[in-house]
């Protein structure tokens, strides 16, 4: 029996309200952004100013491909529990996640001058997440579709890596860039990506929110999950300044080791309060985020 031609699809519901939000909103084209006032703009800056702006730029472009590659098991267990609201919205999800890689290799080819060697930007704790506790909470997926299982998956992937992680380096990006009135066709594409990211931070409060309401053990496993990723997080904010005496742009540690602490606090009341009162409280709120 197919859901479409039995009981149809559920306007009303969260998923399908993200996809239609994406819809809307996610169709924007990353090879039609304007780089030529950056390219300028990169020229002028100085090399500790450029080396600042690779790092952060190699972080993202690193973890939006490592994002792209590793969401594809949660989609699989969302389709084989016939949840076609949820599915929907993950192929937007997908889609725009291939987007963002594309954005920031072409700020790195076409303004950058395709830099090597942007490995040396990602430090121990960087490394840990990216490349172990990311892909391995989700490739866990193939094998175990347990509610537990993919709360650990959503914490790490929507609610540290693009929740706490991306929103603290979103900060930062804005931060430098607007002060110094600076590469436009970036910010433009920068406001873009965090248009869509909090789509994607939407559904995965909203996906641990359904897993803790319907299932017993699970708030105990997100909280734990979140408590275990929190010092990760935390430290790549650390180690990301560790090679600067005095940042440039006028940035501090301080500020976004903070920021990074005040997302993550609100991640998980966010999930709690939905969790008591349900996926339907919380769906309003986060759909207008």
């Amino acid at each position: 029996m197919f859901q479409t031609t039995s009981r149809g699809l559920d306007p009303t519901s969260f998923p399908l309200r993200l996809y239609e939000k994406a819809k809307r909103l996610g169709g924007w084209d990353p090879s039609a952004l304007d780089f030529s006032r950056d390219r300028s703009d990169w020229a002028g800056l100085g090399e500790l100013e450029q080396t600042v702006v690779l790092q952060l730029t190699s972080l993202f472009q690193a973890g939006e491909e490592a994002v792209t590659v590793d969401l594809l098991p949660l989609v699989l267990v969302v389709a084989s529990e016939g949840r076609l609201e949820e599915e929907l919205f993950l192929t937007t999800f997908l889609f725009e996640e291939g987007k963002h890689t594309q954005f920031f290799r072409r700020f790195l080819d076409e303004v950058a001058g395709s830099p090597d060697e942007l490995e040396r930007f990602h430090t121990p704790s960087y490394r840990r997440v990216f490349e172990e506790e990311l892909p391995r909470s989700l490739r866990t997926l193939l094998t175990d579709r347990s509610p537990e299982a993919q709360a650990r998956a959503a914490v790490t992937y929507t609610i540290i890596v693009e929740g706490v992680l991306a929103e603290t380096g979103y900060r930062s990006y804005q931060r430098m860039l607007e002060q110094a009135g600076i590469m436009p066709g970036l910010r433009e594409g920068l406001v873009r990506v965090k248009q869509d990211e909090s789509r994607h931070i939407a559904y995965g409060i909203y996906l641990l929110a359904r897993l803790a309401a319907e299932h017993d053990g699970v708030w105990q496993v997100i909280q734990e999950r979140m408590a275990e990723l929190l010092p990760l997080a935390l430290a790549i904010v650390s180690e990301t300044f560790d090679p600067y005496e005095e940042p440039p742009f006028g940035l501090t540690e301080e500020e976004f080791v903070e920021y990074a602490t005040s997302q993550f606090a609100k991640r998980l009341e966010r999930i709690e309060r939905a969790r008591v009162h349900g996926v339907g409280a919380l769906a309003l709120e986060e759909l207008e985020t």
